[in-house]
This record gives structure tokens, C-alpha cells and sequence, in this order.
């Protein structure tokens, strides 16, 4: 599946542009930040980042190979500047990985991407962990990069899970732990963005609705739990993408961290 790659500057490694304590510097009139996206082959990534600093979304252009760079600056409602340093992480070398459903099963393939990955999370101010809504495996291995920030990332890290591909929510995948779990019950959950449950009645079409409502509801129960703040974004619309990183720079501290 093709992605949105980026370039990264000759010469440029993740010290370079980073480095363990330029997680959130001060600048003369706001921060610059390092932001680090981590997540599966496919979800989306680069093309969330290309959407950000260009405008574009590009379906024809080829997966992320190892890491790139692009920078981006937002001004925010109290005239506070913050410029994005964003490291873009392939996710290639996972797709092989055999998974368990409780995430402890991999191979060399991604003990090799887990080894590469910290060089660019190291002193990163922000974690984006994506994954794609119509992939439950990029959901389970977006819980993986989860527990590992949480081991090995600064102490201060915002993390926050995207769920990417909202434009394809009619495509929204399920486990099927979770679908036996909703068997034969009567959820009430409304998301009034385009899901709505009308009748009591346990009929096909409302337990596949709502088994999707209640993946995002799984989804944003998990991002609570971890300390982390959920969106689910569309690169290819630009659904979200702004509000994203508005959110980001809302909550960065307002002085930096060493």
C-alpha cells in the first residue's frame, strides 16, 4: 500500500535535528517542539504529516523508509508560536510481526524496528501513535508503542492516539473478541457525528453499527486510561488534521523541558 513519504535534509539524523533535550525549547516568541509519529505500515502517517505542513494528501507516493523530517509552525489564539520539528517514523519493518491478541508475540523484524525506533523518540516532547480504523492489527500494535514510550520515553511525553482513515468509517473493523462480547446486548451509546442507534430492536444492521461505535468508545477508553488524548483524523479529507496539532500545542508546558 503506498504512503506519503517525505525527505529527510542530507546529513540530518534524529541528534541533529532533535537530540535528548530539545524535546520543547524556548524560541523568543514561543517553543519548538520534536514530535515523533509512531505506528503501523499503511496507517497513515506520512500522509497525516503532509497533510499538516503542505495541504496535500498524495496516494501514489511510496512508503516511509526509515525516518523523515518536515517542520512546521502554528501560531495559536494567544499569539503563542510553536514549531513542530516532525520525525516520521517507517513502519514497514513491523508488517511482518505474528501478533497475539495480548501483544507479546514478535519477531526479529520488529525487535529491529522496536531497536531504531528509540533513536527518534529520545527526547521527544510529543509521541502520535496512529493506527487505522479499518485495521484492528494496527490497533493492537499501536498498544504496543504505547507501553514501550511509556518504558523508555521522557518521563513528560504527551502521547496521543489517532485513529487515521476516518473517511472510511463505513469500513470500521472489529475483533471478534469484542463482537462476541456485544452479542445479544443492547447498547445505547450515541456518536451523533454519523453513527445513531433508533431502535431497541437487536437487528443485524444495529449490532454491526454498534460494534463500530463501540471500537472508537474501546479506543478512547484506552487513550484515557493511558494519560493519553484521542482524535481520529482523515488525511485524505484533511478531517481533523489542524485540530490535532492545535490540541498538541495546547497542552504543551508553557516553559521548556531539560
Amino acid at each position: 500500500m503506498g504512503g506519503c513519504s517525505s525527505s529527510l535534509p542530507a546529513g540530518s539524523t534524529p541528534e541533529h535535528l532533535g537530540g535528548d533535550n530539545a524535546g520543547l525549547s524556548d524560541l523568543t516568541r514561543g517553543f519548538r517542539v520534536k514530535l515523533v509519529l509512531l505506528g503501523d505500515s499503511g496507517v497513515g502517517k506520512s500522509c497525516i504529516v503532509l497533510r499538516f505542513v503542505r495541504g496535500q494528501f498524495d496516494t501514489t507516493s511510496k512508503v516511509t523508509v526509515g525516518a523523515s523530517f518536515l517542520s512546521q509552525t502554528m501560531v495559536l489564539q494567544d499569539a503563542t508560536t510553536v514549531k513542530f520539528e516532525i520525525w516520521d517514523t517507517a513502519g514497514q519493518e513491523s508488517s511482518p510481526v505474528q501478533w497475539s491478541f495480548d501483544c507479546v508475540h514478535a519477531d526479529h523484524h520488529l525487535i529491529r524496528y522496536a531497536a531504531l525506533a528509540p533513536l527518534y523518540y529520545r527526547g521527544a516532547a510529543v509521541a502520535v501513535i496512529v493506527y487505522d480504523i479499518t485495521n484492528p492489527e494496527s490497533f493492537s500494535k499501536a498498544r504496543f508503542w504505547v507501553k514501550e514510550l511509556q518504558k523508555h520515553g521522557s518521563p513528560n511525553i504527551i502521547m496521543v492516539l489517532v485513529g487515521n482513515k476516518a473517511d472510511l468509517h463505513e469500513n470500521r473493523e472489529v475483533s471478534i473478541q469484542l463482537s462476541m462480547l456485544l452479542f445479544d446486548l443492547d447498547i445505547k451509546f450515541i456518536n451523533s457525528s454519523y453513527l445513531q442507534i433508533i431502535c431497541s430492536e437487536c437487528s443485524v444492521a444495529k449490532q454491526l453499527i454498534t460494534l463500530r461505535v463501540l471500537l472508537m468508545k474501546d479506543a478512547i477508553d484506552y487513550a484515557e486510561k493511558n494519560g493519553m488524548f484521542f482524535i481520529e483524523t482523515s488525511a485524505k479529507t484533511s478531517d481533523n488534521i489542524h485540530e490535532l496539532f492545535e490540541e498538541i500545542a495546547k497542552r504543551l508546558p508553557r516553559r521548556p523541558i531539560m
